[in-house]
């Protein structure tokens, strides 16, 4: 783990936001693409997002981001192909430029989450039919589910929030070919148990997460990015069971901190966003970090520097700039 003086001076390098001159700009909640022939060159920012907001700046969160969706592409090639061609910077990725279909997969293992999109928000509320799955009375919040659900979301345009529905609500909709559809939900159950694997090795469970996929040539291909602590929830497995009996909250390794520091704030979407302090940003930093250290097994090694300067100097280097 870097040491908190190292985290605390990057707040002032952190990296919000790139203006590069090549290709067609696209820009996302995190993710800064550059689209130009065929291929697409996507810049993970240290942009933090949560409830369909951009928040503030973290410490080499897009380095984590990128490194963690990197270490999973190769690890999951063998369940379906991914867009990765290269990753020339520990925040750049260039992949092939694919036609991504409008929904998210969302895999849920387990009932929880503070966001109205959120199984435990509308279990909460009465809903027992959540996108097709009926759920069971009786449900604590963060038990494990008897088999992971699939809860499939639309993909809001920026500033517009996302909107679970059924697969077969996307089906009638014509957002996705039924049959693409189905191979969809089998290939993000594959990728979910592979997942849930690996990281319960290393002392982690895989909460619940998202699949994005596109069409390249005709094929299904994984895109966007894998298992990170952004479209996760990942929880520190050993001390798991204890917490839930006593009821109390499990120990997390994802973005879900700065989501309920928000929402005690009173913050879960609208109005005004609260200002948030440093010492939230540093230690949703050291959570991203170790999240990467142990879903990996490599130690995360990064220092202080102008991440746009680094950036522009590998690009030149591989010919991109």
């Amino acid at each position: 783990m870097l040491p908190d003086t190292i985290l605390k001076s990057q707040l002032k390098h952190t990296l919000d936001k790139t203006n590069f001159n090549i290709g067609k700009k696209y820009e996302g909640k995190v993710r800064d693409n550059y689209i130009l022939n065929g291929k697409r060159i996507i810049v993970t920012t240290d942009r933090i997002s949560a409830f369909d907001r951009v928040l503030c700046t973290i410490p080499f969160k897009g380095q984590v981001l990128n490194q963690t969706s990197a270490f999973w592409f190769d690890k999951t090639k063998h369940i379906v192909k991914n867009h990765v061609i290269e990753v020339p910077d520990p925040n750049v990725m260039v992949v092939h430029e694919c036609k991504p279909y409008p929904v998210e997969m969302v895999v849920r293992g387990y009932i929880t989450g503070v966001t109205t999109t959120s199984a435990w928000y509308n279990y909460e509320r009465g809903v027992r039919n959540f996108c097709d799955n009926i759920l069971p009375e009786g449900l604590k919040k963060n038990q494990k589910f008897s088999k992971p659900i699939i809860t499939p979301s639309t993909k809001a345009e920026k500033g517009l929030h996302d909107e679970s529905v059924s697969g077969e609500e996307i089906i009638k909709r014509g957002l996705v070919d039924e049959k693409v559809y189905r191979k969809m939900e089998k290939t993000a159950l594959a990728l979910f148990d592979f997942g849930t694997k690996l990281v319960a090795k290393n002392n982690l469970i895989l909460v619940d997460t998202k699949y994005e996929f596109g069409n390249l040539d005709g094929e299904l291909v994984l895109i966007d990015e894998i298992h990170t602590p952004d479209s996760s929830r990942f929880w520190i497995k050993d001390t798991y069971e204890e917490l839930f009996s006593k009821g109390q909250e499990p120990q997390k390794l994802d973005k879900e901190y700065v989501r309920q520091w928000l929402a005690a704030k009173g913050f879960i979407g609208e109005g005004k966003l609260p200002n948030i302090p440093d010492e939230v940003k540093i230690e949703a930093a050291k959570r991203y970090i170790t999240a990467y250290e142990m879903i990996t097994g490599k130690e995360f090694e990064a220092r202080n520097e102008d991440v746009l300067g680094r950036i522009e100097k590998n690009l030149k280097t591989a010919k991109i700039l």
